[in-house]
């Protein structure tokens, strides 16, 4: 009996310390999961689903909107090619805060940034199923100069960052804390939404707002930009006809903005048609000599006023409600909406 015991001892002995083993391999693998998916939290935006690469494009750079300032305090929206990596809305805001290099890059368009000088981006999580994106910036941020500095730094952010499909609002945090008011008291205690970009005029209850796409230009550098600005109207919901109806007129007073409708052009009307809208317009003069340049010019103004339409997708130009061809003018436009405002 006792030599039985000697031989089966041992074997309990090792079953013991295999099962002890096979428990902490099995709780490191859990950790390393834990690990993987606190990453995986921080930044959750994947380049393969936000952004379709053209075949032609550089595949270690990725096309991404950052928004800045023109020297009206105005927002403007403006396409960078970034590298391409893991973290890029991360790194989309870092190319944003104020640097030197960075004014010197933007230099030639007038533009200025808008991220006060030192801001680190510090962490950023997003709910895949709200679609909330939390962002913790450092104490730099609060460094803004006055209070429309702030506003139109928070809404740039904002903006830049619901450029990536998987988030619709944004909660900033300061050193991973909910600040209540920042400096020059905007309040931040609850997320923003993409919403009253460049407002221009107040908003009332009984109408709506469309968003207008204006002109903006640095005259020393002859760089030409184009501006969204938001109208608040009289009519009951945001329209196609309302939307051109105001570019057509010009800018709101009070900015220094134009447009791609040379004076003497008039707007008839809009029909839409499946994805296709057909904007009627006519010449109070003779057909300038660089007609082909005119209508394209046109047509991308106007295509990027409808980009706020998701349901339309191409643009028709027609003169005096004839096609182009009708009425005797040999001139190809791309019909499609752009993609982006601006490049750079």
């Amino acid at each position: 009996m006792y030599n039985r015991n000697r031989t089966i001892i041992p074997i309990l002995l090792l079953i013991l310390v295999l099962a002890i083993g096979a428990t902490l391999k099995l709780k490191g693998r859990d950790k390393e999961q834990g690990s993987d998916l606190l990453e995986d939290e921080i930044e959750i935006i994947r380049s393969d689903d936000e952004h379709k690469l053209d075949p032609t494009d550089d595949d270690s750079m990725r096309e991404t909107v950052l928004y800045f300032k023109d020297k009206q305090g105005l927002l403007v929206p403006v396409m960078i090619k970034l590298p391409w990596e893991e973290g890029i809305a991360k790194l989309t805001l870092k190319n944003m805060v104020d640097s030197l290099e960075l004014r010197e890059t933007l230099e030639p368009t007038g533009l200025i940034p808008i991220i006060p000088a030192g801001t680190q981006i510090l962490g950023m999580a997003i709910d895949q199923d709200t679609g909330l994106c939390k962002v913790d910036l450092s104490k730099e941020v609060l460094n803004c100069e006055t209070k429309e500095d702030e506003e139109d730094m928070i809404n740039g952010i904002v903006y830049t960052l619901t450029e990536f499909p998987t988030i619709k609002e944004v909660q900033l945090l300061v050193e991973g804390k909910v600040v209540p008011t920042f400096t020059h008291g905007t309040d931040t205690s609850t997320a923003f939404k993409r919403e009253n970009i460049n407002l221009a005029g107040n908003l009332n209850e009984e109408g709506s707002k469309v968003v207008v796409y204006y002109k903006g230009e640095n005259s020393e550098e002859n760089f030409e930009y184009y501006v969204p600005v938001t109208i608040p109207t009289l009519a009951p919901v945001p329209n196609v006809y309302t939307a051109l109806e105001l570019l057509f007129d010009g800018p709101p007073s009070g900015l220094e903005l134009g447009s791609d409708i040379p004076d003497g052009v008039s707007f008839h009307g809009v029909d839409v048609s499946g994805k296709t809208a057909h904007v009627d317009i006519s010449f109070d003069y003779k057909y300038p000599d660089n007609i082909a340049a005119v209508l394209k010019n046109m047509a991308r103004n106007i295509g990027l006023t409808l980009s706020e339409f998701d349901e339309i997708e191409s643009v028709e130009l027609l003169i005096d409600g004839k096609t182009l061809e009708e009425a005797g003018l040999d001139v190809y436009i791309n019909e499609t909406i752009p993609t982006f405002a601006n490049e750079y």
